[in-house]
């Protein structure tokens, strides 16, 4: 890992990029030190997502955390693949046909992202706990669901997370969340255009978490309440300090 970028934000958060290996990421850390991280997930490239990440990791600044993120694989500057982009083509015809959305889409479009996925951000976690200012334990925060319940099943250092139930899951992540045993707070926005209520209750089922919460509010799905980040940094206060 290497930084490109470095600046002091006027709360007094700096913020620092980075590259792993190809891969740019963001690191922002409070004043305060050290500092428990949270990975924040997210559904696209850096510059376009950039103004929600910040603000997201300014506000779990405040409260004393650090945050990080990654650009994920095919999003942003990355290479495209045919494969997710035909994926992708063929979700949104089922969804504007009003259907229901084949597993056979989900599969194609999901799992190949997290298997490329999960072990970058297992990389950084290597590349990012050692630097000064930062300690453990590890929360994540957000982003595609199915990232989250893979890093949440297969990385120890990861103590909690926060899910928003925003995304398709495959049925064999599914199978998999059954064995998730952190902390787990769910978001669901009870109106998401694009995200199947049903099976959204049906997951937070099947999480084997003997903690966990779920938060319904209703609007679409980038109606999430701006109470629900305060939400979101007791939720992490409790389990990462």
């Amino acid at each position: 890992m290497r930084f490109t970028s470095e600046q002091r934000l006027d709360d007094g958060v700096l913020e620092r990029g980075f590259a792993l290996g190809d891969i740019p990421g963001i690191l922002w850390t409070p004043a305060a030190a050290p500092a428990p991280l949270i990975l924040l997930g997210h559904p696209g490239g850096l510059r376009g997502m950039y103004p929600r990440l910040a603000a997201r990791a300014r506000h779990a600044a405040a409260e004393g955390f650090a945050a990080a993120t990654l650009e994920l694989p095919g999003a942003g500057d990355r290479p495209r693949s045919a494969d997710a982009e035909q994926a992708r083509a063929d979700l949104r015809r089922a969804l504007e046909a009003g259907g229901r959305v084949d597993d056979g889409i989900v599969d194609r479009l999901v799992l190949p992202l997290v298997e490329q996925a999960v072990p970058e951000w297992r990389a950084a976690l290597d590349a990012l706990l050692p630097l000064p200012g930062i300690g453990g334990p590890v929360g994540y925060a957000g982003g595609v669901m199915g990232i989250g319940i893979r890093l949440a099943v297969v990385e120890p250092r990861i103590a909690a997370a926060l899910l928003f139930a925003g995304s398709f899951v495959p049925r064999a992540l599914v199978e998999e969340a059954r064995r998730i045993t952190v902390p787990l707070l769910v978001l669901l926005q009870w109106d998401d255009e694009g995200n199947d209520r049903q099976q959204a209750l049906d997951l937070f089922d099947a999480f084997g978490s003997t903690e966990k919460t779920l938060h319904a509010n209703t609007g679409g799905h980038t109606g999430v309440p701006h109470f629900e980040g305060d939400d979101g940094n007791r939720f992490f206060a409790r389990h990462l300090r």
